[in-house]
């Protein structure tokens, strides 16, 4: 771990609001929103069915208190029973009112290293419609059932009060599976999770093995890691993918709604990574799919990390698509390999509220709500615009911290991998490992190879670093 001096922290910080700044996120909730907000968290709608006899419980990372989902499984006799229950911000959050309208200038919550930017204010998000435990909330039920392979044979949804009996995190959930001591929900989390992963594998979806690059609070500073996603994290994301391919399912059958949308990839970007399988010696078999290439690859592999790396090019270009009247032109979702949409963070993301609310609708052979209706088609260029800004935050205070990291280390040489080579302006990208930092390179780089690189530029200023081939 590389420790930033203590005077360092103070001046991130300061980086870090320049960042808002000039990506203009939002501030402070006006009154009037917080006033609604205040009164909303004491009276919600009614909320359906009483299913607080469930056992749900709560995997997040430690700390989290925006709990959008809690999961309850269960063993049929002929599969299993899933139970996904999402946090029910349309209980308290009206379409076209004061905390929508808000809602909409954000689009979701934005996650900075020194805090984050809410969707909603937090008397909601992290108190009346968070599924923290203990307290009854009303929720969007899922109770999808499936084969004893993992399949869906069948998905409902319905509004309920429910109660999590637990908080837990991603690294209990793991250490319960692996020292053997899982049972019940955690136990059937691995087991339906690694069945609904081969199913996954077997239609052509893609999750890609790679390492997230983050920034992580440490001993009063900060600090750069690649942090491989445990296995419990997948295990977990395929119980809310499989819930976001019910609900897409459910929309396409009704005819309205929206999807987050995937196109297929490019021919020309297809052959350009065939290519760039072929130079590293990944293996790719005839007639297999991208998605299963992947599946088997180890990102501790300098070369198979720069094909994961390069690959990325097949994965880009995913929106949102919303339809009523129709299903949509554009309805799949290639990284998915089926329809899908987003329904399990309505906390975090807005789409997801009136997504779920089409669903509740459709689910309970009910027209969709006008206001609901009438405040799909403006959601694409809503969460578009949202989605940038976020990735441009997450982008920019990575690049500050790497330069921080570096800045009194110019001259020094590093042992970096070559994931990336710019075939028009030559040079591109390395990755290290002390610190974790992935920055530009020039010289002539041997994609997939370790090499050494010396520091030629770190900048905290204008966020840059840059090395050359040593």
């Amino acid at each position: 771990m590389i420790q930033v001096p203590e005077e360092i922290p103070v001046k991130l910080e300061d980086g870090f609001e320049r960042i808002s700044r000039e990506l203009a996120l939002p501030g402070a909730f006006p009154r009037a929103v917080l006033d609604e907000a205040e009164w909303v968290a004491e009276v919600p709608r009614p909320t359906g069915k009483d299913l607080t006899d469930v056992p749900f419980v709560t995997i997040d990372p430690p700390g989290s208190m925006d709990l959008d989902q809690a999961v309850h499984l269960e063993r049929l006799r002929a599969g299993y029973r899933v139970w996904y229950a999402i946090a029910d911000v349309g209980a308290f959050v009206q379409p076209g009112g004061i905390i929508d309208t808000e809602a909409r200038s954000r689009g979701e919550t934005v996650y900075l290293p020194a805090g984050k930017v809410p969707l909603h204010p937090r008397v909601l998000s992290e108190g009346a419609a968070s599924l923290l435990p203990g307290a009854p909330r009303p929720a969007a039920v899922w109770r999808i059932d499936l084969d004893a392979d993992g399949r869906t044979v069948g998905a409902d949804v319905q509004r309920a009060l429910v109660r999590s009996r637990e908080r837990l995190d991603y690294a209990y959930v793991q250490a319960a599976v692996d020292t053997g001591t899982a049972d019940g929900v955690l136990g059937l989390l691995a087991e339906i999770g690694r069945l609904r992963l081969a199913l996954e594998r077997e239609r052509g979806g893609v999750t890609l093995p790679t390492p997230q690059q983050e920034v992580v609070p440490a001993d009063g500073g900060y600090r750069l890691e690649f942090r491989l996603p445990l296995p419990a994290e997948a295990w977990n994301a395929q119980i809310s993918l499989l819930t976001g391919m019910a609900a897409a399912a459910m929309m396409l059958d009704a005819e309205i709604g929206i999807l987050r949308v995937l196109p297929p990839p490019r021919p020309d970007d297809l052959a350009k990574v065939r290519r760039v399988a072929r130079a590293l010696g990944v293996p790719w078999p005839d007639g297999a799919g991208y998605g299963a290439v992947v599946h088997d690859l180890d990102p501790r592999d300098p070369q198979q990390a720069a094909f994961l790396h390069e690959s990325r090019v097949l994965l880009r270009g995913s929106g949102y698509e919303a339809f009523d009247g129709g299903p949509p032109k554009e309805a799949g979702h290639a990284a998915v390999a089926a329809p899908y949409a987003h329904v399990t963070a309505p906390l975090r993301r807005l789409v997801d509220r009136y997504a779920t609310e089409v669903c509740l609708a459709v689910a309970a052979g009910e027209p969709v709500p006008s206001d609901v209706r009438a405040g799909l088609a403006s959601l694409p260029a809503v969460m578009s615009s949202s989605g940038r800004r976020a990735a441009a935050v997450d982008r920019a205070c990575v690049d500050l911290v790497e330069a921080f990291l570096l800045r009194d280390r110019l001259g020094q040489a590093f042992e970096a991998m070559v994931i990336d080579v710019d075939e028009r302006r030559g040079g591109g990208q390395v990755q290290l490992t002390d610190p974790a930092v992935i920055a530009r390179c020039d010289g002539a780089l041997p994609l997939g190879e370790q090499v050494t690189v010396r520091l030629a530029q770190a900048d905290p200023a204008t966020r840059e670093v840059r090395f050359t081939l040593a």
